[in-house]
């Protein structure tokens, strides 16, 4: 089975690093691939390197430290990264390989069908002042099938233009429902938001990211279990927001095929 013809899968690695195989591309978004993220701690074990290695794109949705770690970019060796122009810029001082993108903001992943397209993204509440603050969320577009990732944002009208920029539908909404705490800060949102979101998009499939997976170092502020609640909540918030869509919860490290 050549790789164009497998069925299209997603495996969720924690937070929102998420390996898309679609069109014959292996495609890794936002790599935390470490035991741990700077302060933050990782919930389970570290991703398994047979999981996210030898991608042929990577997707960086913007440079916060949960999402743009230097070392794990560095683990996938010379995977162009698609990202937003002033984040390439950054990350090209910093000796890593970015993907050259045509006059649209897209880039065809070569010797694949995939397309992935950069679209916008709402998060600007927590600048950094060492590193560029643009971001963007993506699409992937590939023969049958189109994923987008949203990336770190809040909700925004044009969220309903996706899909003709998907090239008729969105099918797999990787959306965020959650934080590394349990209160968010603005440019977030939480699972209901998230179902509003796949709403507007009318998404066929959605699967939650940004949940579940790091926890600042604290002990007896959190309610107990928060980490847990985001997943139930968001399938609840999708039967009210958006019945039409499937919600697909996977736990850490669950790969699962996506029918088309």
């Amino acid at each position: 089975m050549t790789p164009e013809s497998r069925p299209p899968a997603i495996t969720w690695l924690g937070h929102s690093t998420v390996v898309i195989e679609a069109g014959g591309a292996r495609v890794l978004t936002d790599p935390l691939l470490l035991r741990h993220n700077g302060p933050l701690r990782r919930r389970g074990t570290t991703p398994s390197r047979s999981r996210w290695a030898d991608p042929d794109v990577v997707l960086l949705s913007h440079l916060h430290h949960d999402h743009a770690e230097l070392r794990s970019l560095r683990l996938v060796g010379g995977a162009p990264v698609v990202t937003a122009p002033g984040n390439a810029a950054w990350l090209r001082t910093k000796g890593l390989v970015t993907a050259p993108l045509d006059a649209a903001g897209g880039y065809d992943v070569p010797g694949t069908k995939a397309r992935v397209q950069l679209v916008r993204a709402d998060h600007g509440h927590r600048p950094m002042p060492h590193r560029p603050n643009a971001v963007n969320g993506h699409l992937v577009i590939t023969p049958g099938l189109s994923v987008w990732a949203a990336g770190d944002t809040s909700l925004y009208d044009e969220m309903a233009d996706l899909p003709q920029l998907a090239g008729g539908s969105v099918d797999v909404a990787l959306v965020p429902i959650g934080g590394w705490g349990p209160r968010l800060s603005g440019g977030h949102m939480d699972p209901v938001q998230a179902a509003e979101a796949c709403a507007r998009v009318g998404a066929r499939v959605a699967i939650p990211v940004h949940w579940g997976t790091l926890r600042a170092p604290v002990v007896g502020r959190f309610p107990r279990g928060w980490m847990d609640a985001g997943g139930p909540a968001f399938v609840q918030a999708l039967r009210e927001r958006a019945p039409e869509c499937r919600p697909l919860v996977l736990g850490l490290g669950e790969r699962a095929e996506i029918p088309l």
